[in-house]
């Protein structure tokens, strides 16, 4: 008897509907065809002893399994389930009438039990493009499931109710998500604001303007001077998430396997933050299984750097490409994926090894030589690509003993979504360009064209600092942000001199100068 089931194979954010044939005869044997890795062939055993655990006796019988198409590699356990059913249905024991309506996924344990598996929400939108009629997964992920619309999701705990449900259709319940209400209820939950953070105004400036204008942000000064404290706070003052952006953010965290399971949407931008040991690979992005690194679950939202020269030479050099193109090209021998990175760089560091370089409170014990080095570890070209450079002091007591709280990160974040909405009715034209730091030489040309008077305030800082080419680019981005904050139609002197300002460590003296 040959049947056959329907699962998916996830290779970046895109998924493949896999058909599972099974075909029974008499012998004892079992064969599994169509390019499947160790995991997948190791889902048999696995298989027989869930059957034998709900009640039900395993077929002896020659068995024969073809994964198609072949030429595809089929990796991970979420095979089990649709190979079990289908092993189940050759034999009898499943009515196999509606198994051609389902894409199914799903880890099984020795017990029966449907474990969660990753990338659920890419399969679903594969069922849904496919016109399946719904999809059966482990009960963790039916909610990440359901936001898909069209879409019969049935969340499962073990084997034997899936059996049941495909025998007794009309006695289970799809999944139901109102995407809407649950995508707004958690927009502005912030447990971090900027209330709490006592002076930095000068820093606190900075921010707004790296928020209102999506630009890369450095931050450089002494230990305990709040830069970590800042950072964390940056997503509460950034716009909120559109529906489109929050899906295409769940669907990165559904592949990786990093969506809690409680969760049917992330509503609120991502905040990477990882440490600086972290590998080249889990910084980009591959693997076994080309899963997104950090760049990629920081789309949409903020990746932050802390003590930025700690990190390899190699793992900063590697973000350089996607700084630029807002996504990354992961190629193997086996593969080639894209994922999309599109993400505020944020990074803090000292000024030097032992961190008070600069610093009037605190003797500084390092050479120049040692704090040039320390510098050095920040190449030119990773500079380059940040926009916006700021210098931290510390906090002076009497402002740090100050009880009134500071501006609430609700009243920033509402300039900066004016400034945003700015962005983007003068970008309704520019398909994939929403803020002023995602701007082409053209457009900088279009819209942020300086005055005469500014022309020259450029041409003295860009003679006196030495500045790059893409350093003038990135000083007219930012200008054009700080008008947008002051709803200025035009880019004017005051602006382009702000904007310089943030160019400090484009200075070759800053080791001997201090800060």
């Amino acid at each position: 008897m040959l049947v056959k089931t329907f699962c998916a194979e996830v290779m970046g954010l895109e998924a493949t509907t896999i058909t599972i044939e099974v075909n029974m005869t008499r012998g004892m044997m079992f064969h599994l065809s169509g390019l499947a890795d160790t995991a997948v062939k190791e889902s048999y055993d696995r298989i027989r002893a869930a059957i034998t655990n709900i009640g039900f006796k395993p077929p002896t019988a020659d068995l024969t399994i073809n994964l198609s198409p072949a030429d595809i590699r089929k990796e991970g356990s979420g095979y089990d389930l649709p190979l079990a059913v289908g092993i189940l249905a050759a034999h009898g024991k499943i009515d196999d009438t509606m198994l051609s309506d389902f894409i199914m996924v799903g880890e099984l344990g020795l017990d029966g039990k449907i474990k969660p598996v990753s990338g659920v929400l890419s399969v679903a939108i594969r069922a849904q493009k496919d016109n399946f009629k719904g999809m059966i997964v482990p009960q963790e992920n039916a909610r990440e499931a359901a936001v898909v619309n069209d879409l019969e999701v049935y969340g499962m705990d073990n084997l034997a109710d899936v059996i049941n449900f495909l025998n007794s259709y009309h006695d289970f319940e799809p999944t139901i998500v109102d995407t809407r209400k649950e995508f707004y209820e958690h927009q502005y939950s912030y447990d971090l604001d900027f209330a709490d953070v006592k002076g930095q105004e000068s820093v606190k400036r900075a921010m707004e303007v790296a928020a209102a204008g999506g630009h890369n942000l450095i931050m450089i000064g002494p230990p305990g001077s709040g830069k970590s404290m800042m950072a964390k706070r940056l997503p509460s003052i950034l716009p909120p998430l559109s529906l489109t952006e929050s899906l295409e953010t769940t669907q990165i965290h559904s592949v990786a396997g990093k969506l809690p399971g409680d969760t049917s949407l992330i509503s609120q931008r991502p905040f990477r933050s990882p440490h600086h040991t972290v590998s080249q690979v889990a910084m980009t992005g591959g693997g076994n299984r080309a899963l997104p690194g950090e760049v990629s679950m920081a789309h949409n939202g903020v990746l932050f750097l802390d003590e930025l020269p700690e990190f390899s030479k190699t793992t900063l050099e590697v973000l350089r490409q996607p700084l630029e193109d807002r996504k990354i090209t992961i190629s193997r021998a086996k593969y080639t994926v894209e994922y999309p990175c599109s993400f505020m760089f944020v990074a803090s560091m000292n000024p030097c090894p032992c961190g008070y370089y600069g610093d009037p409170t605190h003797h500084c014990v390092c050479t120049p030589g040692q704090i040039q080095r320390y510098m050095n570890k920040i190449s030119g070209p990773l500079l380059d690509r940040i926009d916006i450079h700021c210098e931290v002091t510390v906090v002076p007591f009497k402002e740090l003993t100050q009880m009134q709280p500071g501006e609430p990160s609700s009243v920033i974040r509402e300039r900066v979504i004016k400034a945003r909405q700015i962005q983007e009715i003068r970008f309704k034209d520019y398909q994939g360009v929403h803020c002023n730091a995602q701007m082409s030489e053209r457009m900088i040309n279009q819209f942020a064209q300086p005055d005469e008077q500014s022309l020259d305030m450029l041409r003295m800082a860009m003679e006196r600092l030495s500045l790059s080419a893409r350093a003038y680019s990135r000083i007219l981005k930012v200008a054009r942000t700080i008008a947008d904050l002051e709803c200025s139609e035009k880019v004017q002197a005051q602006h382009i001199a702000e904007a310089i300002g943030y160019r400090n460590l484009d200075r070759g003296d800053w080791a001997e100068r201090g800060y």
